[in-house]
């Protein structure tokens, strides 16, 4: 089986290629072979490669900066999605694609775990731009994969952000600065290498349609702060705010807890709880080569 991975050089991409090697040969692209927002530069690539599955990690992630700029987040999350999957679908190549919990929140009265069947909402561009990009990937193909999941963070980092919560909250930190952190919006932060576990059972599978992929429990962005210092042995001056005392451009859910129910129904081992991931996480991130 040959694996194109776009976004292979991102922090879920740098967990998911040496697991998917266990697959077939996988071939790492970036934005220079492939740019989604630069469709003609779509098929051309695809075809060249001609994978049996192709695996997209890249998207337009700047959730704030999109609603100053929603043409740029639709261009690459929607349009050149679609492309995508039309290119793949040419080939007849499986197309697994990554979206978020993002697409929910309109539903302000929500507090149980929503289900892939669970009509979508969202509440800012970005999460728009990445329900159509969704839907753009599972029209194409039958046998094509979408994947939800939620607050990726890994020991690479995310490029295009700089960084991800747990590694700006343990710098903040470190800085002796004192931290408000929003404590109304409820999720479940996930650790890339689970992810990216999950995503290659569920390739080896032969999987279709919606899964969410996440690691398990809940929690809220303060409570997930508050437990990676505990975690470190750090004690910052940590305070509790709402998310209209933080101020975003974008509106959040209030609630995003994704169900993994259908996950563990096909037999995927479910991800583990989301204390035990950031503990493997920061083991991972303290054994991580400087160098690397």
């Amino acid at each position: 089986m040959k694996i194109a991975v776009l976004g292979a050089a991102g922090q879920l991409g740098r967990d998911l290629c040496p697991r998917l090697a266990a697959l077939g040969d996988v071939v790492p692209l970036s934005r220079t072979d492939i740019d989604l927002a630069r469709p003609e530069t779509i098929g051309p690539a695809v075809a060249a490669h001609r994978p049996d599955v192709f695996v997209n990690c890249a998207a337009y992630n700047l959730v704030d900066k999109a609603e100053a700029e929603p043409d740029a987040a639709f261009a690459v999350n929607d349009f050149g999605v679609r492309v995508l999957a039309q290119a793949c679908q040419t080939i007849w190549a499986k197309l697994v694609h990554f979206s978020t919990d993002y697409v929910f929140g309109a539903d302000e009265r929500r507090n149980t775990p929503l289900a892939e069947a669970d009509p979508p909402g969202p509440v800012s561009r970005y999460g728009a731009s990445k329900l159509r990009g969704e839907q753009h990937a599972l029209e194409a193909g039958a046998n094509n994969l979408a994947i939800r999941t939620c607050g990726l963070y890994g020991v690479w980092g995310s490029g295009g952000k700089g960084g991800n919560f747990v590694e700006t909250m343990l710098r903040l930190a470190g800085q002796g600065k004192p931290l408000k952190v929003v404590d109304d919006q409820r999720c479940t932060p996930s650790y890339t290498a689970d992810v990216a576990a999950a995503t290659v059972e569920l390739i080896a599978r032969g999987a279709a349609g919606l899964y969410h992929v996440v690691n398990s429990g809940d929690c809220t962005w303060y409570e997930f702060a508050a437990e990676s210092f505990r975690q470190s042995n750090l004690a910052p001056a940590l305070t509790p705010i709402t998310s209209a005392e933080f101020g975003a451009a974008a509106k959040r859910p209030a609630y995003s807890v994704l169900s993994t129910a259908k996950l563990t129904a096909l037999g995927v081992t479910p991800p583990r709880n989301w204390r035990d991931a950031l503990a493997a996480y920061l083991v991972e991130r303290a054994n991580r080569p400087s160098t690397s």
